[in-house]
């Protein structure tokens, strides 16, 4: 198995048990009801939540579409940027590493600007925050993906 694939695969598999665990309608039911203090601790808590597929069944058809798709994107964008950061940075377990918590960085970004243009009423200045609420996710998620792909079997040759 090459490289980029074993990275890749470590990778998709971090980011999609993160979504699954964290995401889910009980842990963000969990994480609404407890973590709502001003410490660093809740705050994590709490971001751990933002790729979530949990919905309300007031909101329009169009939003729901988009909570259900951006949880799917983050996984998705992860593959894509490891396969493409793996392949280029990732010599060595540290590049490894960063590969993939910043896979998991712009993942995050690239899933809430896309999914902020198809929520209704979407605005520019929506979309950038989606993006930068993504970001953020990713930056202090995404280390959790980085450790995921940290020393996997190299490439020869």
């Amino acid at each position: 198995m090459t490289k980029h694939r074993t990275t890749t695969a470590a990778g998709v598999i971090a980011a999609f048990v993160l979504v699954l665990v964290f995401g889910s309608p009980p842990y963000v039911d969990w994480a609404r009801d407890n973590a709502n203090g001003g410490g660093a601790l809740d705050w994590f808590l709490t971001l751990l939540t933002w790729p979530s597929w949990n919905f309300d069944a007031d909101l329009p058809v169009r939003d729901i579409f988009a909570i259900m798709l951006r949880a799917i994107l983050v996984v998705v964008f992860t593959a894509v940027f490891l396969a493409v950061l793996a392949g280029q940075t990732a010599r060595n377990s540290a590049g490894q590493l960063l590969s993939g918590w910043a896979a998991y960085i712009f993942a995050g970004a690239s899933a809430g600007l896309l999914t902020a243009i198809i929520q209704s009423n979407p605005s520019t200045l929506g979309a950038f925050q989606a993006a930068a609420a993504g970001a953020a996710y990713g930056l202090f998620t995404g280390w959790i993906v980085g450790l995921a792909t940290f020393g996997s079997p190299g490439r020869r040759g």
